[in-house]
């Protein structure tokens, strides 16, 4: 059984404790939080822009609380630290986790800065420790299906990609989210979902060409980028945060293949996943396998359980997404194509 510990207790631990209950061979042994909130596992109220908000309460007494972060890590019965605090905390809470000894799942984005990021996987490295984002979008069953169609081929080449991620403004959080310096703003909160999924399905980008303008963070709340992949396949993301209150949230995508298009719209409830396959009347898939909270925590639990390095996400593939969300907010900055490295 793997004791795992959640460090920020607010709407993403929330999540993740939901989730927890799908995995088997992990338990939920310890709650940290500085300021005290949700130190009694009561996380009723809390709410976000995804899944459907049910109340969460753990069972009084079968946790522990901390408010001390240090305290968390010098208790030996605690085997890995979920970090779901905001994001200038990622850096120093996940080296200090690694250093001693805990295994560590680190929300998105990875890190602040892509220094930080790639300090932070040093140290994992150094350590032998599991490091490992939680870019939920990769263990979504809609977006695993269309990385598999991608990847194999089977409706031959893709010539066309399209991701969106808008909302409006978080309704949590406020004080670090609609703080540009420290958030990052939308682009390094939001659309890094898109740019990692990018990524994964098409390799690096060799290079980005990015539009965007801040509304109410400091920072990129609205970006748009084209992105130039291995292949030469037209791709593009979009990522707000910006929208006027009572827009609510949608994330959709389009890939246009050589023999189908497939389209995926959150709008469309249980009709998201529509397949336009040439000569075939098209269709809606509807797919049951857990949502990527559950599927990226049972990646973490079965990696930390078993000693084995993450295959789906890994430290360098965050350290990545920060990189490509960098060199985007450059590129909108100088108005110009940011190559990659």
């Amino acid at each position: 059984m793997l004791n795992l510990a959640l460090v920020g207790l607010g709407f993403m631990a929330a999540t993740h404790i939901k989730a927890l209950r799908q995995v088997p061979g992990v338990r939920v042994a310890a709650l940290c939080n500085p300021s005290g909130r949700h130190l009694d596992g009561d996380f009723t109220g809390v709410a976000g822009n995804v899944g459907d908000n049910a109340p969460v309460k753990l069972e009084p007494g079968s946790f522990k609380a901390f408010h001390d972060f240090a305290a968390l890590l010098a208790d030996p019965e605690i085997h890995a630290v979920d970090i779901c605090a905001p994001t200038l905390a990622h850096h120093d809470l996940a080296i200090a986790a690694l250093r001693a000894g805990k295994h560590v799942l680190c929300e998105k984005p990875f890190a602040r800065t892509a220094a930080q990021a790639r300090a932070m996987a040093a140290v994992a490295k150094k350590t032998s420790r599991i490091l490992m984002p939680a870019m939920c979008l990769r263990f979504f069953p809609e977006w695993v299906w269309v990385r598999a169609a991608i990847a194999d081929g089977r409706f031959g080449k893709v010539f066309s990609a399209r991701f969106r991620r808008v909302a409006e403004p978080p309704g949590w959080g406020q004080a670090n989210f609609l703080d540009g310096a420290k958030s990052g703003g939308a682009l390094l909160d939001l659309h890094i979902h898109d740019t990692d999924f990018v990524q994964f399905c098409f390799g690096r980008p060799l290079a980005v060409r990015s539009a965007g303008y801040t509304k109410i963070s400091g920072a990129i709340d609205h970006v748009v980028t084209e992105y130039e992949v291995a292949g030469g396949a037209l791709v593009h993301a979009e990522g707000a945060w910006c929208m006027t209150p009572g827009f609510g949230f949608n994330m959709s995508y389009t890939v246009n293949f050589e023999r189908a298009t497939v389209d995926y719209d959150l709008a469309r409830g249980a009709d998201a996943l529509k397949v336009c396959e040439a000569g075939q009347p098209a269709q809606t898939l509807k797919l049951g396998q857990p949502d990527g909270y559950a599927g990226e925590l049972r990646h973490f639990v079965e990696c930390a359980t078993s000693g084995r390095q993450p295959s789906v996400v890994t430290a360098d593939d965050g350290v990545s997404s920060v990189e490509i969300c960098e060199a985007e907010a450059e590129s909108i900055r100088l108005k110009q194509r940011i190559a990659l490295g």
